[in-house]
Formats: structure tokens, sequence, C-alpha cells
């Protein structure tokens, strides 16, 4: 019990806090969730993800075990996701969104910074990975689900390469496995902006909840919700355990596979008319119950 208790209040509660922050000052300091998450998603991540892999010196092979990890986790939770609606005899609207809701975590501003609380600095490596991995898949996934419902999609799915964070993933892994050294003047930019990241994400995710107004609880909130919040991170230990991972990054794995479902979702959702109100309640309903989930997550890792 000290330990459930140790970790909430040291791990969980500061991120929380920030969260909170952003939450209870956006309407009195009459702030947009979207300029700050639009600073962050082409200035701050790409830096940090940079910044993590170059001096990480994680091998391509390992990389490519992490990837591999991240993918089969979160490709395996989306169809027990969607098999789970259809079993239930579900809309195809809801069974999309079942999909993009086991999909799609909140690997980066959240899982990140749980993470490096956590685990320490030497995790951060692989989480940023992991964080990439999980990003790519599931836009893809949810795109793909949200085109299936409703038609389309494939213009979304060109702006998948025009992501950020892939531009700063493969230079990040080039100066990691080569002799390339980044000049001083960029190096110390860089760095300045990827420390920025987290809390501006965090704070950011504060104003994105704010902004998430119709909550409706049902059965189905709460069975997608589980799924997210209980089967991904299940799935991601049984397959990392198979992949032969060491405890960092098996323990980052597993975190990141239970992180509670992104915003970005509810977003996608609404802009394809997928039940939005049902995908805004998961996403909200997730995060609060990750307080409990994540902490019981460590404390068992």
């Amino acid at each position: 019990m000290s330990e459930l208790f140790t970790v909430f209040l040291n791990v969980i509660l500061p991120v929380f806090g920030i969260i909170a922050l952003g939450y209870l000052l956006g309407n009195r300091l009459a702030l947009q969730a979207r300029t700050l998450t639009r600073v962050a998603y082409y200035v701050f991540v790409p830096a940090f993800i940079f910044q993590a892999l170059s001096q990480s010196g994680i091998p391509l092979s390992a990389a490519a075990k992490l990837i591999g990890v991240a993918a089969t986790t979160h490709l395996l939770a989306a169809l027990v996701a969607g098999g789970l609606a259809r079993l239930l005899g579900r809309s195809r609207e809801m069974i999309a969104a079942f999909v993009m809701i086991a999909s799609f975590g909140n690997v980066g501003n959240y899982g990140l910074a749980v993470i490096r609380f956590r685990l320490g600095e030497a995790a951060l490596a692989p989480a940023t990975i992991y964080f990439v991995a999980i990003t790519i898949v599931a836009f893809v996934v949810c795109v793909s689900a949200a085109g299936w419902a409703r038609g389309g999609g494939s213009g979304a799915l060109k702006g998948l390469l025009r992501t950020p964070a892939l531009w700063a993933t493969i230079p990040g892994l080039a100066v990691a496995n080569s002799h390339l050294t980044v000049p001083l003047v960029l190096s110390r930019m860089i760095g300045l902006l990827a420390d920025a990241m987290i809390p501006v994400m965090l704070f950011a995710l504060g104003l994105q909840l704010l902004e998430q107004k119709r909550v409706r609880l049902s059965p189905d909130v709460f069975a997608a919700s589980a799924i997210r919040l209980l089967l991904a991170p299940a799935l991601a230990a049984l397959i990392a355990l198979s992949f032969g991972l060491g405890q960092i990054d098996f323990a980052a794995g597993v975190l990141q596979a239970g992180m509670p479902t992104a915003v970005l979702v509810a977003i996608i959702a609404r802009e394809n008319d997928i039940v939005p109100d049902f995908v805004t309640s998961v996403v909200l309903v997730s995060t609060l119950a990750s307080l409990a989930t994540l902490t019981l997550t460590m404390v068992l890792l």
C-alpha cells in the first residue's frame, strides 16, 4: 500500500498537476489548446525526439524490436476491440470508434512524462521510439477505421508523411548510429526546445480536456476504456516477453501501451462524425481512470 501511495504521489500527481493547471487556467487566461498543441507538434516534439534518439546510442536492430513490439501490440488491441464491438452488435461507427480508441493512447505528453518520472532518463530513448511507432500505427488505424465507417480518408493518410515526428526520427537514429556530430549552437537550440516539450504538452492536454464538453457514461464507454487501459498493456507485456526485451525497454513498452485514449482520437472522430460524444467520453473517463490503472501497473512492474 505504501508503494502504491508513493508512486501515485511522486509520479502520477506531478503529471496530473500540470494537466490540472491547464484545465483550471484555460478559461481564466482565455487560452486555446490549438495554439499550444500546434507549436508543440511542429517545434517541441521534433526537437525532443531528435535529442532523445541522437543521444541514446540505440542500435537500429534494437530500435526495430521496440517498433515491432509497439506495432504488434496496438494492431492486436485494435483487432480485439473491433471484434468485441462487432460481437456486441454495434454499428459500423461504434466498431470504428472501438478500434480507434484501442489503437491510440496518449503516449506523447502523458506517457513520456510518467515514464521519465518512474523509470528515469535512461527510459526516455525507448519510450520515444515507442511514442513514434505507436503514433504512426495508430494514425493509420484511426484514419482507416474512420474511412471504413464513413468512406474516404485517403487525404488524411497523406498527412502522415508530413508528420514532424517522422522528420526528426530518421536523422536522430542516423546520428545515434554514426560518428556524426551536431554543431554546438544547433545542439543547444534543440536541447532548449526539447526541454520545453513535456510541460507544454501536459498543460495543453489540460486545455484540450477543458474543451471536451460532452460526457455521457455507458457500459460501452467503460468497456472501451478497459480495453485501452488494461487489455493493451497486458498484450504489450506478453509480446515484449516474446521479443526478449531488457527490463527498461519492457517496462517502458508496457507503460506506453497502458496510456489513456489520446485527445487526437476525439478530434478525428469529430472530423469524421464517428460517434464523437462517445469517443470524447472515453477520452475523459480513461484519463481519470488512468490515475488508478497506471499507478497499479507501475507497482507491478
